[in-house]
């Protein structure tokens, strides 16, 4: 008798490879194993977590990638509650102070629109263009701005809206803080794409925010009415107990060291489909240091790998080499990050609250970092209490060249950074350097050929499907977002294979 559908989706029959152990590959893998599917991940590296990597040390924890991550996304806040890890959240103390350099020195964020009218951190002229930005910015006009220039930048689009002070204070500290990026280099389709669409529905970005905060409250209050749980659950960035590889560790646990194939490079795929079966069409040949290359068959293939790695896998369809010429070369913004502690006696203007930004402008006055966040005073348990630990980054677009540096000399600039800043003295009791020479894809304003390239291959590749920061986004949720999407599409793909296998088999029974 031949299997239903329903049978065939838990069978053994179907598999799927995944290649890329970062939060999206893993996100990815998870789902699908939460929906009956055999996966494997294949992954390149010794560890799994990609940008997601917390070191414990010497009594300090400390994150080398993501510090913190929001639960925006609905897949977000799925997985958290899936995975059971809801106790393990660590919020920040004090998260919503945080600063930026100004004049030498660090200012605090005000942190609604009415502070920041109150406060000194605008002047004047600024100030006024924020309260008359709803008056000036109609619908009417929105529509032929979008139509006419699709590739603008960050800067552009916020320098129209609020004033080049803006620009220059608030969105490029912001920027280079989240993705390394600066506003010029980056397209505002692309890097806020909430807000670009904000401006084509209502012309105001602030009257736009306002409208779908009231809507998104309403939506809430229905949503979780009667559900006390989730009306007390405390809100913003947060990381977990451990270190943001804690989120890591408990996906690898659910999925199994089988699951999970470090040290495991891809180097080829082969599609092949002869009409035989609606199944088993990929063919993967992977090479670790101590075993030799082995070939295993498919149904699916999600890739989370960054472009610039998926160029040298060698990829066949039909027997026929598939070429991938046609993607574009992707520029990644190389970025370190630097670890210090300093005894607290040592630290004479301790600031409490979440980190100091650095706009590029601050260069003039002597600083070179990126900014840096105040780890042991978001999560004390992070260092022992006679010290402060500090995550400091150097590089991104601002300057390429500094992230390469040696560990003596970034260790020299964040100190000097940190003495103006804070006012520290002497030397830092501990320093730890991790350099990421591809830290973020940049999403400048010929990204359309990026995305065009992921889609091409999608369409062209049965069953291929494509997660991960070069898509959707950069941030830790987006990254999870990503990866439970192409497994949501894996799904649909093999439950379309799976009926169309019954159907031939009906067939060729009624023959």
């Amino acid at each position: 008798m031949a299997s239903t559908a329903k049978e065939d989706r838990k069978g053994s029959a179907k598999r799927v490879a995944v290649v890329g152990a970062g939060v999206s590959g893993l996100a990815a893998a998870y789902k699908l194993k939460s929906n009956g599917v055999n996966v494997m991940i294949f992954e390149a590296e010794g560890r799994a977590g990609g940008k997601l990597r917390s070191i414990s040390q010497d009594g300090l924890i400390w994150d080398e990638g993501a510090n913190t991550m929001t639960e925006s996304e609905i897949e977000v806040k799925s997985l958290l509650d899936d995975l059971g890890i809801r106790e393990k959240q660590q919020f920040p103390i004090s998260q919503n102070k945080r600063y930026i350099a100004r004049n030498g020195a660090p200012v605090l964020i005000p942190s609604n629109p009415i502070a920041l009218i109150k406060s000194n951190i605008l002047s004047a002229q600024s100030k006024f263009q924020i309260i008359l930005e709803p008056l000036l910015w109609k619908k009417s006009d929105s529509a032929k701005v979008s139509d006419t220039d699709a590739n603008e930048s960050v800067g552009g689009f916020f320098q129209r809206h609020f004033g080049k002070e803006v620009v220059d204070f608030l969105i490029d500290p912001f920027v280079a803080g989240t993705s390394a990026g600066d506003p010029e280099s980056l397209a505002m389709r692309h890097s806020f794409p909430e807000l670009w669409n904000l401006e084509k529905r209502h012309g105001s970005v602030i009257a736009g925010a306002i409208k779908s905060m009231l809507s998104a409250k309403k939506e809430k209050s229905v949503e979780t009415k009667g559900s006390s749980e989730k009306k007390h659950r405390q809100r913003g960035s947060f990381s977990f107990f451990g270190g943001m590889q804690t989120l890591v560790d408990a996906l690898c646990k659910e999925l199994g060291k089988d699951q999970v194939k470090l040290k495991s490079k891809v180097l080829s795929l082969a599609y092949s489909h002869e009409g035989k079966s609606a199944l088993e069409n990929w063919s993967l040949i992977s090479a670790s240091n101590r075993d030799k290359p082995r070939s295993l068959s498919f149904d699916a293939v999600i890739m989370t790998a960054p472009l610039c790695n998926v160029k040298e896998m060698k990829i066949t369809k039909g027997g026929n080499l598939f070429s991938l010429d046609f993607l574009p070369e992707v520029s990644y913004l190389p970025l370190s990050v630097i670890i210090t502690t300093f005894k607290k006696e040592n630290v004479k203007r301790p600031l409490v609250g979440f980190g100091v930004l650095v706009p590029s402008k601050e260069q003039q006055n002597g600083l070179k970092t990126l900014g840096t966040l105040f780890s042991s005073m978001m999560f004390p348990d992070r260092a022992p209490n006679n010290l402060y630990l500090y995550t400091t980054f150097v590089g991104g677009s601002r300057n390429k060249e500094l992230a390469k540096a040696s560990r003596d000399e970034l260790k020299q600039i964040v100190t000097s950074d940190l003495r103006q800043l804070l006012g520290v003295e002497g030397e830092p009791t501990f320093v730890n350097h991790f350099f990421w020479s591809k830290a973020f894809p940049l999403y400048g304003r010929d990204y359309d050929s990026v995305l065009a390239a992921i889609e091409k291959m999608e369409k062209n590749l049965p069953g291929f499907f494509y997660a991960g920061n070069h898509r959707g986004g950069l941030s830790v949720g987006k990254s999870i977002a990503s990866g439970c999407k192409a497994a949501e599409l894996v799904i649909s793909y093999l439950e379309n294979s799976s009926e169309e296998r019954l159907l031939k088999e009906k067939s060729s029974q009624k023959k």
